[in-house]
């Protein structure tokens, strides 16, 4: 990665100038007459900035300036040059790194409860899961996607009283479907309906590795066992005719129940000894995606994991809000059909997989995802996922007019235009995308990424002429296209989206 090329090379100057190893950051910058990365180092060290410039020099940098105090890097024509060659060298390995060192990582996501159809609100947590561990594994980490299937509890009360007509009852079109076949059975129905979760979960285009059942922690003791831990360890009490946790002593803001009275287990108390299993599964790191209305779990899933013997930071619990469905500027609530929030399913065959895994891509976890579904039926350069793969179907048709090229011998000093550059130097951001998502997590960077590679390759499409009588030339920008080809369907795997090679 350049970004962190550069960071060594301000590394040594320091230690050259300072006698002394200092950890600093790069970031790239957007308004490219000030440079292409920059870094505050100076001002944070308090140290004469232009004496650091100074003493930077690399063949990867064309120049190096200080403006208000910012160091700022301007990269050199022959090491973007070159990296085309990495790109085509690479192809779809390019962007892989092993920042992860082969970490395993426990992605839990969706673990919708079994009694009735995924919604729209189970998509974000289902997609954004699944499109982080395309990353992580694209980082050098090893992901394993995980489902926890809630079949016990309250919600398991209320399914058998749905089988048995009995108030409170579920009503869907999963429970219509169990009561037509006549299936009185819990244990039957649950499978019926996960069967049928893991049918739109294929469609989502996620394959879980695990499908865990909250039952086995029952049946292997597990419960039992956890209890008797927390016991010896003098973290239980009683309280009420209730068995408490002190989860206050980890940093919760109050302690938890774990047995109601009449030794009625409660959800936290499987949460442990889930936790317990993951860990002893022997993953480095657990992610769980939880809804907005799960805010409250962090706290107490950190302080079992404590409890446990686990640092709180190997818990990270990803909190992401609401989604709204829009069309025709009004909100869509209700579902014709299901009678609840409208089904993964039906918007599915609305507009399709790979519209779908986008929009929902596009927001920071925190913020309340709009999904326009105007702009998503939209068959237009409107529709960022249209614009996107019109850039790739415009690649191909490109590639396919000249059958016989071959990237051998290529003067990649010729690609000197200011849109082939500025080309390039997008192409290269994905390893940097790749490991920024690696450790925040925050995979609304890919749709973006996406959007500014695409707009980047219309507007070199629309400056230079790839094909003309200048064979050497036609060659050079013939392998940006290639280059460009390889990066973009990259990304586009990385989300889970199709590249069409025409449109």
């Amino acid at each position: 990665m350049v970004r962190r090329e550069i960071e060594k090379l301000i590394e040594k100057a320091l230690k050259k100038l300072y006698k002394k190893k200092i950890d600093v950051e790069v970031e790239q910058l957007t308004e490219l007459s000030f440079g292409d990365y920059a870094t505050n180092t100076a001002l944070l060290l308090k140290k004469n900035p232009q004496q650091i410039a100074e003493a930077i020099k690399s063949p990867i940098l064309e120049k190096v300036e200080v403006r208000n105090g910012f160091i700022n890097f301007f990269l050199s024509k022959e090491y973007l040059q070159k990296q085309v060659k990495e790109i085509l060298r690479k192809k779809e390995k390019y962007g892989s790194l092993r920042i992860g060192k082969k970490q395993k990582i426990n992605v839990e996501f969706i673990s919708a409860n079994p009694t009735g159809p995924l919604h729209v609100g189970n998509a974000r947590g289902g997609f954004c899961g699944d499109v982080l561990s395309n990353v992580l594994e694209k980082a050098g980490f090893k992901p394993f996607r995980e489902y926890y299937v809630n079949d016990r509890g309250r919600q398991i009360e209320i399914l058998k009283n749905s089988l048995e007509g009995k108030e409170p009852f579920y009503e869907n079109p999963y429970i219509d479907e169990l009561n037509k076949k006549g299936i009185k059975d819990v244990k039957q129905a649950v499978n019926f309906i996960i069967k049928k979760i893991k049918q739109t979960t294929e469609r989502m285009g996620i394959k879980y590795d695990k499908w865990f059942f909250e039952s086995d922690l029952y049946k292997k003791k597990e419960i039992d066992k956890i209890l008797n831990f927390l016991k010896k360890k003098k973290l239980i009490y009683e309280k009420e005719g209730a068995i408490w946790f002190k989860s206050t002593k980890f940093g919760d803001d109050k302690d938890r129940v774990l047995l109601k009275t009449g030794e009625k287990e409660t959800y936290f108390l499987s949460d442990i000894a889930y936790l317990r299993n993951k860990f002893r599964r022997g993953f480095n790191c657990l992610i769980m995606f939880l809804g907005a209305e799960h805010h409250g779990y962090a706290p107490r899933l950190k302080a079992g994991a404590i409890s446990l013997g686990f640092k709180a930071e190997r818990v990270k619990p990803i909190i992401y809000q609401l989604v709204k469905l829009r069309e025709k500027g009004r909100e869509l609530r209700m579902s014709k059909r299901t009678g609840i929030y409208i089904t993964i399913d039906e918007l599915i065959d609305e507009i399709g997989v790979d519209i779908s895994r986008f929009f929902f891509l596009t927001r920071n976890y925190g913020n309340h995802l709009i999904f326009d579904l105007d702009l998503a039926k939209e068959q237009s350069e409107k529709n960022p996922v249209y614009y996107i793969q019109y850039a790739h179907a415009r690649i191909c048709s490109i590639l396919k007019r000249v059958p016989k090229y071959n990237i051998r011998n290529t003067k990649y000093e010729l690609l000197n235009h200011p849109s082939e550059l500025k080309l390039v130097k997008q192409l290269i951001r994905l390893p940097e995308i790749i490991e920024d998502v690696g450790k925040d997590y925050q995979v609304q960077r890919l749709p973006q990424y996406a959007i500014d590679l695409a707009t980047i390759f219309h507007q070199f499409y629309r400056d230079c002429k790839v094909l003309s009588d200048d064979k050497d030339l036609t060659k050079a920008r013939l392998s940006l296209v290639l280059a460009t080809k390889t990066v973009l369907k990259n990304v586009l795997d990385l989300m889970g989206i199709s590249a069409p090679e025409k449109m």
